[in-house]
C-alpha cells in the first residue's frame, strides 16, 4: 500500500512523515519540484505476533505501509502543484492531506483549516476536470459517441463545481471504465489536521468535520511536533506524556486504524516453519484472488484454501494437530477471506 502524503507549503508534513515513519528527513520545505522523501513503516498486530510467538518460525513478516512525502504547494505563489507532484498522487493508493492547524511565522496567511481543505479539494477538482476535458475533446474529434463520453460530460459538469468525484454516484460498471484515469479527486483522502500540542487531543471543528463528511473526506486531528518527540522515548515515558496530553495511543496507530478502514483492507496471515506473515487484502477479495498475493502461480493453480482461526492457531501451532481436532476448514476459489483468518492454500502447476 502506498499513501501520499501532500498539503500546502508550511502545513508541517515532513514533520508528519517524521512522526510516522519515525526518520528525521529534513524539515522546512522542499526547494525544488523533484524533491520527495521515502518511507516505510510496519503495521502492528497483536494477532500476528501472538501466532509468531506459539509457531516460532525463524521470520515474522509484518504488512508494510510505503509512503511518499511529496513537495508542497504555495497557494500565495497561485501556481498550484507541479505535475510532477500531481503525477505522484496519481500512483499513489490514497493521500493523506496534512492541513495546518498552528501558528506558522514563515506562512504569511493565518492557520485556515476549512480554506485550506477547500483550495486543496478545489486544486484535486480541477486537474481531474482538465484530464476529462481533454478525453472528450478527442473523443469528439474521432466522432466517438456511447456510454463512456456520456459519463464524462456528467463529470465534467460535477467537477465544474468543483466537488470531488468521490461523492459522484458511480456503479460498478462506471468505475471500471474510470480505473485507468486515475482520478484525484476519486482517491481515498485522509485529512490530517495538524496543531500545536496544547490541542493534540481536541477534536476537529464541527465545521470542518461537516465539510469533510460532505466530500467523502476522513479526519484525523494529530500533532506532528508532539509525535516526532513521542518517537524519541521509551515505552514508560511514552506512556505518560500521553496521557498528560489527554491521549490513549500515538497517531501513528490511529493512522494506521484509519488508513486500512479508508481503503477497506483486512488482513489474512500465513503460517510455517519459515514465516508468520501477514497479508492485506481489500474486504471482499475472493480466496483465488487473495492466492494471488502471495503467489501468481498459487493463483493460477489454485486447489483449495484450508481456512483457520488465528485463536486455534496460537492453541496448535502445528498443522497436524489443527487438522486432528477438526480447526481446518476447506473452502473453493469464490470463498471471501475474513479479517484475522489463517490460510494455507493448495495448488498445483
Amino acid at each position: 500500500m502506498k499513501v501520499g502524503i501532500v498539503g500546502f507549503r508550511g502545513s508541517g508534513k515532513t514533520t508528519v512523515f517524521n512522526a510516522l515513519t519515525g526518520l528525521h528527513a529534513e524539515v522546512g520545505g522542499f526547494h525544488g519540484e523533484e524533491s520527495k522523501n521515502l518511507g516505510i513503516i510496519k503495521v502492528p498486530d497483536e494477532r500476528l505476533l501472538k501466532i509468531h510467538d506459539a509457531v516460532k518460525p525463524k521470520k515474522l513478516v509484518q504488512a508494510e505501509i510505503a509512503f511518499a512525502d511529496l513537495a508542497a504547494a504555495s497557494p500565495a505563489s497561485g501556481k498550484g502543484f507541479s505535475p510532477k507532484t500531481l503525477a505522484e498522487m496519481r500512483v499513489a493508493d490514497a493521500l493523506v492531506h496534512v492541513v495546518r492547524g498552528f501558528d506558522n511565522p514563515e506562512v504569511s496567511e493565518d492557520a485556515d483549516l476549512r480554506r485550506d481543505v477547500e483550495r486543496f479539494e478545489s486544486e484535486m477538482a480541477l486537474a481531474d476536470l482538465i484530464v476529462v476535458e481533454n478525453r472528450l475533446e478527442r473523443m469528439r474529434k474521432q466522432g466517438a459517441k456511447g456510454q463512456e463520453r456520456d459519463l464524462l460530460e456528467e463529470l465534467k459538469l460535477h467537477l465544474e463545481q468543483e466537488l470531488p468525484i468521490r461523492t459522484f454516484p458511480l456503479t460498478e460498471d462506471a468505475k471500471g471504465r474510470l480505473a485507468g484515469f486515475t482520478f484525484l479527486s476519486e482517491k481515498p483522502c485522509l485529512v490530517l489536521l495538524n496543531v500545536s500540542e496544547g490541542e493534540a487531543a481536541s477534536a476537529a471543528p464541527a465545521d470542518v468535520a461537516e465539510m469533510a463528511k460532505a466530500r467523502g473526506l476522513r479526519l484525523l486531528v494529530i500533532s506532528g511536533q508532539v509525535e516526532m518527540e513521542l518517537n524519541e522515548l521509551d515505552d514508560a515515558e511514552r506512556a505518560e506524556y500521553l496521557a498528560s496530553l489527554g491521549l490513549t495511543t500515538t497517531a501513528k496507530n490511529r493512522f494506521i486504524r484509519e488508513a486500512y478502514d479508508m481503503l477497506e483492507l483486512i488482513a489474512f496471515f500465513t503460517f510455517g516453519p519459515d514465516e508468520v506473515r501477514a497479508w492485506p487484502i481489500r474486504k471482499g477479495t475472493r480466496a483465488q484472488q487473495a492466492a494471488g498475493k502471495i503467489h501468481s502461480d498459487i493463483e493460477r493453480g489454485f486447489i483449495r484454501a484450508e481456512v483457520m482461526q488465528w485463536q486455534d492457531v496460537v492453541a496448535l501451532p502445528h498443522e497436524s494437530k489443527l487438522r486432528e481436532a477438526g480447526k481446518i476448514k476447506l473452502e473453493g476459489k469464490e470463498y471471501i477471506p475474513q479479517d484475522g483468518e489463517v490460510i494455507h492454500f493448495r495448488f498445483n502447476v
